[in-house]
């Protein structure tokens, strides 16, 4: 029992990178049949926020405490809607949509890169470049952020599928494609950073994140409403497009519950460690039902970010390894030290 309850978070992580490479294989399944990635980011939050509102609802159900966002939460979940779900959803499926799901599997592993190199910028990261974690963390984000400009712009010899049957997007819309996917990487270490706040005037985590899909779904069909001139996009045409948006608004629940948990049993470095799983689902998949043309570029491009990935963590790893040292010796020094104070007292005479 206790061996099925250590393995729990990673059967967990495995099982959450095979969800998300179905959503990106069917995503762009559904966007070849015409569906607007703009009506399927509406659709998909609408459904995430009547799951995670009926989730809310029964958590608090009972107490007389009930939840309340204030003022200022208020106004830190509607900036966390805004760049969380309406640029960045908006972003990755554009993104999506223009390029392939390989590139929009593996151009989100820049992440941390693209974290650290924020945290750099405002001085909640330590860089020091004489300490080879520094250097590593430095060389890491360097190779990620190579990895996906290699990603847009090389191509090389093709490797597999030369007849098609979903031909992937060539030229611009390729590159734009790419730079769309980066662009989102760009904007979730911002809402990382904005759900500190969040936490601290909405410490209830089912309430905040039910009034961010709220607020998401209404941003991001004003911004749909504008951009999406035919009415006739609203329409779902078929049982697949209806199961994508159900199937993606359920996942947001899920993903943000199930992470969660792993983060709290074993720390955001080993969630982060299954996201290369992802893009060699997707990469092997994608070539297999797809038929998706695969070119060493994009192969090369993809291994050079996950390279830059573990370096970064293994970097991250490392220094949070240095922090807890002291720590647990300071804790062994106690333990002893109080073991020597009842050992003397012990070996005192009752009576003197």
């Amino acid at each position: 029992m206790d061996m099925v309850e250590a393995y729990k978070p990673a059967i967990t992580m495995i099982f959450l990178q095979f969800v998300y490479a179905a959503l990106n294989l069917f995503g762009k399944v559904v966007f070849l049949q015409g569906m607007s990635p703009r009506v399927l980011v509406v659709y998909k939050h609408a459904i995430a926020t009547l799951t995670m509102a009926s989730l809310s609802f029964l958590s608090t159900r009972g107490n007389s405490a009930k939840p309340t966002l204030g003022l200022k939460g208020f106004a830190w979940t509607f900036l966390a809607s805004l760049i969380g779900i309406t640029l960045y959803q908006n972003a990755y499926f554009e993104g999506l949509n223009l390029a392939s799901p390989t590139a929009a599997s593996a151009i989100p592993n820049i992440i941390p890169a693209i974290t650290f190199l924020f945290s750099a910028i405002l001085r909640l990261e330590k860089v020091d470049i004489r300490s080879l974690r520094s250097i590593a963390k430095i060389g890491g984000t360097i190779l990620c952020i190579s990895g996906a400009i290699c990603m847009a712009l090389l191509k090389g010899p093709k490797l597999l599928n030369s007849e098609l049957v979903l031909s992937r997007s060539e030229g611009g819309n390729w590159v734009l494609g790419c730079l769309l996917l980066t662009g989102a990487c760009c904007l979730w270490p911002l809402w990382l950073i904005i759900q500190v706040p969040v936490s601290v005037n909405c410490p209830d985590h089912l309430y905040s994140t039910a009034w961010m899909c709220f607020f998401g779904t209404i941003e991001c069909a004003v911004f749909a409403l504008v951009v999406e001139k035919d009415a006739a996009v609203w329409k779902l045409k078929s049982y697949l497009e209806m199961g994508f948006c159900l199937l993606g608004g359920t996942v947001v629940a899920l993903s943000l519950f199930l992470q969660t948990w792993c983060i709290s049993k074993r720390g955001p470095l080993f969630t982060a460690m299954f996201n290369p799983l992802c893009t060699v689902i997707v990469v092997i998949s994608a070539a297999i039902f797809l038929h998706e043309e695969t070119y060493l570029g994009s192969l090369l491009g993809a291994l050079v970010v996950i390279i830059g990935l573990y370096i970064v963590l293994w970097a991250k790893a490392e220094e949070a390894e240095e922090i807890r040292k002291p720590k647990d010796e300071s804790r062994i020094v106690q333990v002893i030290v109080d073991h020597s104070l009842r050992k003397a007292e012990l070996e005192e005479p009752l009576l003197s």
